[in-house]
């Protein structure tokens, strides 16, 4: 259960912020901001045992990981204080950061930690929705192939149900991560022997 808490986290915040977004695009901009390092530390710590499912030199992941999400760390600085903040409305600005978190997140996923891959995808659907709050063609599609009545109305209820369809999928991707792990430490004892 415990290997589960960071997906848990993640995708939780993510509906949070996704709801708190829908109420006040403009209040939110901080609390995404501030998920960038969450994320960034779960990339991190989940991602150590997959570099050693890789045979990847540990330092090396880890300059990885400091330059990736230090890039996006760079980028959200450069933003804020070059006046592109300014230049276009909050929800514009808050869309815009909501996809580098999560286009960052899914380049993690694929180069260090595929866990995050569903969870990025998640992170997209939401920008869409938030983008384009008003007749949202994903909504409409979401409705129609489930039957789901007013479904441009329940934005919330549909992406609690993606977050959790994204969640399952990444402890999916978990356990089958655990199972290499616990194989390949067995093997090495076997060798060991």
């Amino acid at each position: 259960m415990i290997a589960l808490l960071p997906q848990i986290v993640l995708f939780v915040c993510a509906v949070v912020l996704f709801w708190l977004s829908q109420k006040d695009m403009a209040g939110t901009i901080k609390y995404w901001e501030y998920f960038v390092p969450v994320i960034a530390l779960i990339s991190l710590v989940s991602g150590w045992s997959q570099s050693y499912l890789s045979n990847e030199v540990r330092a090396w992941y880890l300059i990885k990981q400091v330059v990736h999400w230090g890039a996006l760390f760079a980028l959200l600085f450069v933003m804020n204080n070059e006046g592109l903040r300014g230049a276009i409305d909050a929800q514009q600005y808050t869309t815009v950061v909501i996809y580098l978190i999560a286009f960052a997140t899914l380049l993690a996923a694929i180069h260090m930690d595929f866990k995050l891959f569903f969870f990025s995808l998640f992170l997209v659907f939401c920008a869409y929705l938030l983008a384009a709050p008003a007749d949202n063609a994903m909504l409409a599609y979401i409705g129609d192939t489930f039957g789901i009545d007013g479904a441009q109305s329940k934005a919330l209820s549909i992406s609690i149900g993606v977050a959790v369809v994204g969640f399952i999928a990444s402890t999916f991707v978990l356990l089958s991560m655990r199972g290499a792990l616990l194989t390949k430490r067995i093997g090495s004892k076997k060798k060991g022997d």
